[in-house]
């Protein structure tokens, strides 16, 4: 009898820690409302909190290039209820940035990948290139003179640009913006030869014909724009995108990722969530937490050695 007293105080604590979530859970996402982390952000938040039966909240940090939004999840007790939407910016800062103040993959644990955003190279219509190839004899012809716009140095767009000169040896004028929509509207105008953007951006501007779509970064053709050739079938190995997935703080039980990784993989399999993701331009990213760490790593890997190519500085 003692020792079944003794053990009747646990009971409580073992039941709590069984049912997860039992309160809301944050997400917070370094990206502003309307931003492409935001918006699968709050796609996989509702999802999820219908399914688990506790709110996902996202809440915007922005600055900081998507770190604003990490450091309190770094610093966050490791229970599941605050999480981080990251995405490759995060990866690419980890060798763009010197002044971080958390490691990505020391300190955040890796729950699972959620989307894979591919970019297009497009061009406007009076440029001569009408191809791939025949855009990169261009710039080898003309070495600096061809102006590409993309967000910010570090975002995927920015370097997938110096992925592209490295891979072909060619110099381009690769020009940051403070926000892709200006550098679309600047290559519309013709203030710059061209732009590379997320199929989510750019889509409305390749199906109206006011700029001219030459290759897209992933490694299949998009449902959207089948007739738009991938970078790798004239370049075999390149491959770049804006992914985003979620992270937990180091340390978070086994249990917990466990189950967001399984509600999540889910999610990733429900049709109509699926066909929301394409019609973003995008492809899910399903898998176990295990192999999306693995896939963080490695793009943190790839990434690392494209800015150390380029030279690039943050602002």
């Amino acid at each position: 009898m003692a020792a079944g007293a003794a053990a009747l105080p646990a009971l409580p604590r073992i039941a709590h820690a069984e049912v997860y979530p039992s309160r809301p859970v944050r997400m917070l996402v370094g990206a502003t409302p309307g931003a492409a982390p935001d918006v699968v952000a709050r796609l996989f938040g509702q999802w999820l909190g219908e399914r688990l039966g506790q709110p996902f909240v996202v809440e915007n940090r922005p600055a900081g290039g998507g770190n604003l939004a990490a450091e309190p999840v770094v610093r966050a007790p490791p229970d599941g209820y605050m999480l981080l939407v990251f995405s490759a910016s995060n990866a690419i800062d980890t060798t763009l940035l010197d002044t971080l103040n958390f490691d990505l993959a020391r300190d955040i644990a890796p729950v699972s990948g959620l989307v894979d955003l591919p970019m297009l190279l497009m061009v406007n219509p009076s440029f001569p290139a009408k191809t791939l190839p025949e855009f990169i004899a261009y710039a080898k012809a003309n070495p600096g003179k061809v102006n590409i716009g993309t967000p910010p140095v570090g975002s995927p767009q920015y370097v997938s640009g110096a992925l592209l000169e490295m891979m072909t040896d060619t110099k381009l004028a690769v020009i940051p913006y403070r926000g892709g929509p200006a550098a679309v509207t600047d290559a519309i105008s013709g203030q710059i030869q061209g732009v590379i953007g997320t199929v989510l951006l750019v889509i409305a501007q390749a199906r109206a014909g006011t700029l001219r779509p030459l290759a897209i970064t992933s490694k299949t053709r998009s449902e959207l724009l089948p007739d738009v050739p991938t970078m790798a079938e004239y370049l075999p190995g390149y491959e770049a995108s804006q992914w985003i997935g979620i992270g937990a703080p180091k340390g978070t039980p086994a249990a917990i990722v466990n189950k967001l990784n399984t509600a999540i993989n889910a999610a990733l399999a429900d049709p109509a969530l699926k066909a929301k993701v394409i019609a973003l331009g995008g492809m899910v990213l399903p898998g176990s937490a295990g192999e999306f760490g693995k896939f963080v790593a490695d793009e943190t890997v790839k990434w690392a050695k494209v800015v150390k190519f380029s030279g690039a500085r943050a602002n």
